[in-house]
Parts: C-alpha cells; sequence; structure tokens
C-alpha cells in the first residue's frame, strides 16, 4: 500500500512526487522507459524560470534526484491497467493506492522519416517556442496544417529571417485569423501541396527536399504535426475525449474520485514544461488533501 502511485515519471509526475514526499506521503512512481519525459531530449532549456540554459538531459536528471533524494520509490514496469478501487496493475505486479496521479505525457507524432530521430535537438524540433531562439536571424521551415503550425510560425517569423510553411494539403484546418496574419507577414513562404522527403545534413540540419523535388537550405525544421497521448489503457475507468486525452473538472481532477491527472496527457491549451510542473504540484497538493 502507497499513499500516492504516481504513473509517469517525467516532470508532471517527478513534481508531483516531490510534493507529495515533502508531505511525508508513500510514493511509487512507475516508468515504463526512462525519466524525464520529452524533456530528456531537448538539446537546451533556456524557457524554464530560474534556469538559464540547462540541457534537457541535466534538468531532468536534477528533478529525479530531487525526488527520489526526498524518499520517492520508483520501479521500471510498464503499467497494464488501472481501476476505481485504486489498484495499478503492471507487467509484474499489482500496487493499491489511496490516490493514483496519471502523468503519462503525450509524445510528439513524427514525420517518420528515415534520419527524423537522428536529427532531434540537431535542426529537429517538435517545439518552436522552446527551441526557435536557437535559430534567430537563420531560415527555417515548419510542417502542419492547424493552429498549433500556424501560431508557430508566426512565432518564429518574428525570430528567423525566414520561415517556410509546409502543409500536405491545399487548405489549412487552422484558424481563418492565423492565415490571414500569415498572409501578411513577408518573411513566411507557404508551401501547400507539399511533404518533407528527407532531411538533409552532416552533423547538423542544412536543408529538406519536397515531394517535388525542390531542396530547400533550412538550419531548422519545427515538426507541428499533433502529438498522440498514451492514456488508451485508461479509458474504460476515466473520462477521455476524442483525441485521447483525459478530461477533467478543474485541471486535475478526473471523473473517478482519488484519480488525479498532470502534465501533457490531459486535455489543456499549453503543453509546456512550466504548465507539466505546475500540474504536477497541484495534482500532488490535491491528492494530499484529498486523502
Amino acid at each position: 500500500m502507497y499513499d500516492i502511485i504516481i504513473v509517469g515519471a517525467g516532470p508532471a509526475g517527478l513534481t508531483a512526487a516531490l510534493y507529495a514526499r515533502r508531505a511525508n506521503k508513500s510514493v511509487l512512481l512507475l516508468e515504463s522507459k526512462s525519466y524525464g519525459g520529452q524533456i530528456i531530449n531537448a538539446h537546451l532549456v533556456e524557457n524554464y524560470p530560474g534556469v538559464d540554459s540547462i540541457s534537457g538531459f541535466d534538468l531532468a536528471t536534477n528533478m529525479y534526484n530531487q525526488a527520489i533524494d526526498k524518499g520517492a520509490e520508483i520501479k521500471y514496469e510498464t503499467v497494464v491497467n488501472i481501476n476505481k478501487n485504486l489498484e495499478v496493475t503492471t507487467n509484474k505486479d499489482t500496487y493499491k493506492g489511496k490516490a493514483i496521479i496519471l502523468a503519462t505525457g503525450a509524445q510528439n507524432r513524427k514525420l517518420n522519416l528515415p534520419n527524423e530521430t537522428e536529427f532531434i535537438g540537431k535542426g529537429v524540433s517538435y517545439c518552436a517556442t522552446c527551441d526557435g531562439n536557437f535559430y534567430k536571424g537563420k531560415d527555417v521551415a515548419i510542417v502542419g496544417g492547424g493552429n498549433t503550425a500556424l501560431e508557430d510560425a508566426l512565432y518564429l517569423s518574428d525570430i528567423a529571417n525566414k520561415v517556410y510553411l509546409v502543409h500536405r494539403r491545399d487548405t489549412f484546418r487552422g484558424e481563418d485569423k492565423y492565415i490571414e496574419e500569415i498572409n501578411n507577414r513577408s518573411n513566411i513562404e507557404i508551401l501547400t501541396n507539399s511533404v518533407v522527403e528527407s532531411i538533409n545534413g552532416t552533423n547538423l540540419l542544412e536543408s529538406i527536399t519536397l515531394n517535388d523535388n525542390r531542396t530547400i537550405n533550412v538550419s531548422a525544421l519545427f515538426v507541428a504535426v499533433g502529438q498522440e497521448p498514451k492514456n488508451e489503457i485508461f479509458k474504460d475507468v476515466i473520462e477521455i475525449d476524442e483525441k485521447g486525452y483525459i478530461e477533467t473538472k478543474d485541471g486535475v481532477h478526473t471523473n473517478v474520485e482519488h484519480i488525479y491527472v498532470a502534465g501533457d496527457c490531459r486535455n489543456k491549451s499549453l503543453k509546456q514544461l512550466t504548465t507539466a510542473v505546475s500540474d504536477g504540484s497541484i495534482a500532488a497538493t490535491m491528492a494530499i488533501k484529498e486523502m
């Protein structure tokens, strides 16, 4: 029996563990892969308050060490089921808690290009607000057709020399107000009916090639084609929206008493490191208060 079982050891889960241990509650972190979540792959993090610049790996490791040093227990097991009795079943065992915090995160959809993973942190990014400033005054490209891609194109146009907005269709899914603003930006070039076929470069990204064999010289490729939450195994227990994100009453409470949610796995407007950490602290505080 644990006071709080946390599923996922990314920033949200690690923050929840830290808050729970500071309240002297027993904590079990369950993680299927490695601690840190998506942030562990970030080359540099420069938008976290109080930290001027740090690698994603170092920041995640600091968070991990802080939670473990405070007494949180971690087991690297894959969660396969939870129930309303607050039992969590993994591929190895079943654990009982007084509260459960789901912090499973979400993974960025990739373009599935052969060397895409190889260039992450070397020109390929899935977060314009995280990494855009590294490409100040340079030419960049962004792929996508929804609001995120359109907002990112506008954001990057204030930083980069030129922004190529690549979309596989001839119309955008995003809101007209963003499209209108993009059309008024002289340094954004829209490339519709276009698909990125290859990422080119040696150690760093140098160019991309499109399906019409056109090669564009860019220093960065920002991929904004959506995210995939990891909530399928919870759908018979808690409410999940049509996109797979966990529904909440007020940000952290699910429809099941004593089951909470934190981080990118929940339905929210801004999925960032700072909001994940915020969710983790609130979820743990509520779990402690309502235990």
